[in-house]
Formats: structure tokens, sequence, C-alpha cells
């Protein structure tokens, strides 16, 4: 067996295992209910309520996905340590680097199921839009068709799961992302009165851009994850991921306050141990686009293309680090 094909069978072995997990369905349902929920919710501002759903709805996306993360990316590693199947891996033989890497792509797959459903249930309900007024119709086709999505990938799944033993939690998530794809898409080319519209009307291609940074975040937390489960159990690799998650969004605010005031003072060793404790801790605030979206301002190409190039040297740094790590790591 090939080195490409050992590494896509790890994958697709840790893809099936990461999204049959109970936890991705109860965090995807969750969430579910939480942005349908921060519509009326939102309705309650004295300005632009809608400014105020896709700052709610964005941030219950992110945190679903960091939890999913901390959930499912701690495990892959540190269950197959425990139970020593890691060994009948190994011993193949398949590289230590090849199981490290193939572990990330395969929880890198299923979390991005999980958050393209998040992203729809979350564009569904941005099409409704927020009620400012109780005159307010309710948008029908965009309650119609998501509805019919979340309820036809039940039915399916359960139907999967009771005549021929599948896993419901698979089945459901994997097929409510097509169905609601299709909703979405459909409810893009009616208003709230079933009355046809342009798609470019009600279709917002920045937060779309600010969804796929956000996506890029998912893989740096999970890189994050794999490097630290290569030497620490399932509950310090939970710490470490959420500590890395909350100093990331708050290092610009941390350490960047802290190097003005270091420039200031000319503090030279406090300087450069700071900018090295910036350039090592993954900066989560390059992927969070929210003020950008509620100032109505637009995304620039360029962004983009600094923004994924830092994602992939920071997966890639981090992936190198695992595999230092699992290099010498005990198995046996």
């Amino acid at each position: 067996m090939s080195i490409l094909e050992q590494l896509l069978a790890i994958a697709r072995n840790t893809l099936l295992e990461s999204i049959r997990q109970p936890i991705v369905l109860v965090v995807c349902a969750a969430a579910t209910i939480l942005v349908v929920m921060s519509n009326p919710f939102s309705a309650w501002t004295m300005q632009d309520d809608q400014r105020m759903f896709v700052d709610i709805g964005l941030s219950t996306v992110f945190l679903a996905t960091a939890v999913l993360a901390s959930f499912i990316a701690t495990n892959v590693i540190t269950r197959e340590i425990d139970n020593r199947t890691v060994l009948t891996v190994v011993s193949k033989p398949v590289p230590r680097p090849i199981f490290v890497v193939g572990k990330f792509v395969g929880v890198s797959g299923a979390m991005l199921l999980a958050f393209a459903y998040l992203s729809l249930v979350f564009m569904l309900v941005e099409v409704h839009g927020t009620l400012q007024t109780a005159r307010d119709p309710l948008h029908i086709p965009v309650i119609l068709f998501g509805s019919t999505a979340i309820a036809g990938a039940v039915g399916v799944g359960a139907w999967m799961n009771f005549f021929y033993g599948r896993s419901f939690a698979s089945w459901t998530v994997a097929l409510a992302i097509p169905m609601l794809g299709l909703a979405y898409l459909l409810s893009l080319f009616f208003d709230a009165e079933w009355n046809s519209v342009e798609l470019s009307r009600q279709f917002e291609p920045e937060i779309w851009k600010a969804l796929l940074l956000m996506a890029l975040a998912t893989m740096v937390l999970n890189a994050v994850a794999i490097a630290a489960s290569t030497r620490l159990g399932q509950v310090l690799t939970l710490v470490v991921v959420i500590g890395v998650f909350v100093l990331g969004l708050l290092s610009d605010w941390m350490i960047g306050r802290a190097l003005v005031e270091a420039a200031a003072t000319d503090g030279g060793l406090r300087r450069m141990l700071l900018e090295g404790c910036r350039a090592a801790l993954p900066n989560f605030q390059v992927f969070w686009l929210s003020d950008a979206l509620t100032q109505k301002k637009a995304i620039p190409g360029e962004y983009i293309a600094f923004a994924v190039p830092y994602a992939l040297a920071v997966v890639t740094g981090l992936l190198a680090l695992a595999t230092a790590l699992f290099q010498r790591r005990e198995v046996g």
C-alpha cells in the first residue's frame, strides 16, 4: 500500500468515526436552536436588528465548531493510544507522520461537514431576516423549505438507523447539508410573500466570505487539538484547545497593547518576548470578521489572500509539532 493510500485510509476511517459520534448531532441540534432563536432575540435592539442577528448568529456558529473541535479532535489520537489500537496501525508499518496527518484530514472533514450544516442554517435564518415590527410578515418560503429539509434529513436518518442499522447522527448531518443547500437556493428566489425576486437581492456574498474564514479557523483548532493530544490526555487537551482559542481571540488586545507599551518604553527584551508569543499563538481575530459585516464593510480579496496562507502556515507548523511530539511517544 502506498503512502497516499495509507493516508486516505486513515483519513476515511477517522472521518467516519468522528461523524458518527453523538456529540456531533447534539451540538448541531443545539446550535440550530440557538441560531433560530437568536433571530427573535435580536429584534429587541433600538437600532439595526439584522446587524445584531449577524453578530449573534456568527458567534453561535463559531463557538459551536470550537466545542466540536474540542471534543472530536482531542479524542481521535488519545482514544487510540489509551485503547492501544494505534499499535495495529504503526506496526503495518505506517509512518507516524502519515498517521498524524491522516487523523487531521479525517477530523477536518467531519468538522467541515458540521460547519457546512451550521452555515446553511445560519444563512437560511439570515434570508428570513429579523422582524423589525409586528406587521412584518414571516418569510414563509424560508420556513417551509428549511423545515422540510431538516425534517427530511431526520426522517431518512431514522429510517436508515431503524431498518439498516446505520448511524443516525452521520446520516442525518450528511443528508441535511445538500437538502439545506437546496432549501437556501430556492429561498433566494422568493420574498416573504412568494413574489419572485432576483437571486442577488437576498444573496450575501460578504457573509459567505466571513464563513469561509471561520472554516479556516476550524482547521487551525483541529491542528491544535491533534498536536496536544499526541502527549496529553483528553481533559488536558480540552484545556489546551479552549485556552488557545480564547487567547487567540484576545491576542490583539492583550499582546498588541503590551507591544505598544514596550515600544514606548524601549523595552527591547520584553518586546522580543512579546513578539515571539504573538508569532507562536494563532491569531483567531484574523478569521473573525463580524465587525466588518455589522459595519457594512466589504471584505477585500486581498485580505482573504492573506488569511488563507496564514491559516495554512499555522496548520503546517502545528502538524509538524504534532509529528515531532508523536515520534517519540510510547504507544505500547
